[in-house]
């Protein structure tokens, strides 16, 4: 990964608000960080390579995309279909994006953030760089999905160690 991705989003790597995901486990054995901060590489390489001229934001915006409150596993009160995680973690994450870094809230970076589970929140993104974060959020996440344990518990069986 090359000096320039680096600075820019080594203030949010800094921080230590941010630096908490490291504690939240996110799908199968990763943690909200190392999943926000591999989707976020791969969406600036990716936008370089394409010669998308805001690739700046594509870096800040993806590695803050799951910025959201605290691990969605540790939540067990009953919520209503449309008001679990993986609808409203988006919302949550711009949310804590403007209270944290207010200075990157710009409306890409706020669109790639708000927009990345589409089709799950039914607007579309709006610019070609939330486009990528969503798709490259999705190709990362599938990783997890086929591990063996963390399938069996995404459909509802646990297995006890």
């Amino acid at each position: 990964m090359d000096f320039e991705y680096y600075e820019i989003v080594k203030e949010i790597l800094e921080s230590e608000e941010f630096k908490k995901r490291k504690n939240y486990k996110h799908h199968g054995k990763i943690t909200v960080y190392d999943h926000s901060l591999k989707v976020s590489k791969i969406s600036y390489l990716i936008s370089k390579k394409l010669g998308m001229k805001d690739y700046r934001s594509v870096a800040i915006g993806s590695l803050l995309h799951d910025f959201y409150d605290k691990p969605w596993q540790e939540n067990k009160e009953k919520r209503p279909f449309f008001k679990k995680h993986g609808f409203v973690h988006a919302s949550e994450a711009l949310k804590n994006t403007k209270l944290y870094f207010p200075k990157y809230a710009d409306k890409k970076v706020s669109n790639i953030i708000e927009r990345h589970m589409f089709p799950l929140n039914i607007t579309p993104p709006k610019y070609k760089e939330s486009w990528l974060v969503s798709f490259v959020d999705k190709m990362v996440s599938m990783e997890a999905v086929f591990q063996p344990i963390f399938f069996l518990a995404l459909i509802g069986i646990k297995i006890r160690k």
